[in-house]
């Protein structure tokens, strides 16, 4: 038995989108951020099974506005996870708007250039990029798969790239 991003980065490195590549990191964004390696095939677990688990280092380059960040259910604050995940972005949405909308309520309306939600899912953009160009910059892998509610924006796939290379040791 193995969490759930280890059994998903272990399916995209077999037969998904990291076939054949020989390092691949799985992102799971959705109620929390989770994530798993796999190397040449096998999940790379580590000593104490946390490897890849990534949601609970402190947010890359922090910006002034975005320090110390809110506190994690583990008990830091300023986890990538209180950036990142559903909620953390239904928060953000919220204290900018002070309206309640859902991450896809957000979403589409950041698609028909709704200005509040373009900048609320810009910086949850710019905050993704950070966190996996530090991951890039630790690992190197050769794919990156994601997973989860968050994977469904769509403009992920096209504004990702761009700037995790403005945040990558290489582009």
């Amino acid at each position: 038995l193995i969490n759930d991003a280890n059994c998903f980065v272990l399916s995209e490195a077999t037969d998904g989108a990291g076939a054949g590549a020989d390092m691949v990191f799985g992102v799971i964004a959705g109620t929390g951020v989770g994530g798993g390696v796999a190397v040449h095939g096998k999940v790379l677990e580590g000593s104490h099974l946390l490897a890849g688990e990534w949601g609970h280092n402190p947010l890359p380059w922090p910006r002034q506005d975005e320090y110390p960040g809110a506190t994690c259910y583990c008990g830091k604050s300023g986890c990538i996870e209180t950036y990142l995940s559903g909620p953390a972005l239904v928060r953000d949405f919220r204290h900018r708007t002070a309206q309640q909308c859902s991450v896809q309520q957000i979403a589409s309306a950041a698609a028909v250039s709704d200005k509040e939600a373009r900048n609320c899912l810009g910086a949850f953009e710019d905050r993704l990029a950070r966190s996996l160009a530090s991951v890039i910059n630790l690992l190197d892998p050769d794919v990156i798969v994601l997973a989860g509610g968050l994977s469904n924006i769509a403009d992920l796939y096209t504004v990702l790239p761009r700037l995790i290379a403005t945040y990558g040791f290489t582009d």
